[in-house]
């Protein structure tokens, strides 16, 4: 009798990978606005200073271990902490203590590097400290004026983030899963920290089928700009945080055309949902699925094992992808 391959206390063999990933919207924070976070397998806190610029510290004051974002404040440029009023800048440093004439030297909270991306705030992981590596760029529908963010929908999922990336590998399940009449055309490209796939297929409408392609470019594991052009055009902004390694949330803004009298394309909205729809469908086998590191592959089933090889990089000591 072979052994079970994933322990019962462990269905993913891995670790919190480096990269880009949201923590919050940009307008769920207002200026002097302050959140505490469980996210990354850490306690985090994230606040706005007056000024208006995100700050991302780890949760806990390092004087006695108060934490930050529960009954903290922003004054100013500085994070107090509700224990003692130590007050912290955005790089980690103690700006200053009220009963005490001098800062202790090694009076510092850990810091995290912060983006604001296309209407989100996102935090550098990185497990050695190490700064990051590459850089996002503008997401093309959300910064054009020519379309307009619809809908966000948020999830928290039983799983683990490369689990979902995956799908877009996967063509045989976008017919076993959600109906798609034939299997996909699917092309992959790996390209560093990017990875850009495109499944090209016929979408069942009462229409008739209608040629319908998704593109998606991910900047790692924890940022994918997606296009859909067909039935409707749309764009996605994909977020995805591991909450710690069997969780993930993810985060996902929709973006349609404007019409001729500005508002959104109807159509473009009416898909969006019907995407969501259909990630409804996947997550039911996320949560119950187990990772194999050497799964039993056969043709037709995509670029799995290159998406796992080009997954890997983001696992800094970990050779488990």
């Amino acid at each position: 009798m072979s052994a079970d391959p994933t322990p019962a206390t462990q269905r993913f063999p891995f670790p919190i990978p480096t990269g880009w990933f949201a923590v919050a919207w940009s307008d769920e924070l207002a200026p002097g606005g302050v959140r505490a976070l469980r996210t990354l397998a850490r306690d985090l806190v994230v606040f706005r200073t007056e000024s208006g610029v995100a700050r991302v510290l780890d949760a806990h004051c390092p004087h006695l271990g108060a934490h930050l974002g529960e009954g903290g404040r922003v004054e100013g440029e500085h994070l107090v902490c509700p224990f003692h009023a130590w007050r912290w800048d955005g790089s980690g440093r103690c700006a200053g203590i009220p009963y005490a004439k001098r800062v202790p030297p090694k009076a510092r909270a850990r810091s995290w590097e912060v983006v604001e991306h296309a209407g989100a705030i996102l935090v550098w992981h990185d497990p050695q400290g190490e700064a990051p590596s590459f850089e996002i760029p503008p997401h093309p529908e959300l910064s054009d004026p020519a379309w307009l963010p619809v809908e966000r929908h948020e999830f928290t999922i039983a799983t683990c983030i490369q689990e979902i990336g995956e799908n877009a590998h996967d063509p045989a399940h976008f017919t076993a899963v959600h109906g798609v009449p034939a299997l996909p055309e699917s092309t992959s490209r790996f390209e560093g920290p990017r990875q850009i796939a495109e499944n090209r297929g016929k979408l069942a409408t009462p229409r008739g089928p209608i040629e319908t392609s998704i593109r998606g470019t991910s900047h790692g594991l924890g940022v994918g700009h997606l296009r859909t052009r067909g039935l409707a055009d749309m764009a996605q902004l994909l977020l995805q945080t591991p909450i710690d390694a069997e969780h993930v949330h993810v985060r996902w803004q929709f973006a349609v055309p404007k019409g001729d009298d500005g508002a959104p394309s109807a159509i473009g909205v009416a898909f969006a949902r019907e995407f969501v729809r259909q990630f409804r469908q996947d997550i039911p086998i996320w949560e119950g699925k187990a990772y194999l590191a050497r799964p039993l592959l056969c043709e037709g089933d995509g670029a799995i094992a290159s998406y796992r090889r080009w997954a890997a990089q983001f696992y800094k000591g970990n050779d488990a992808a």
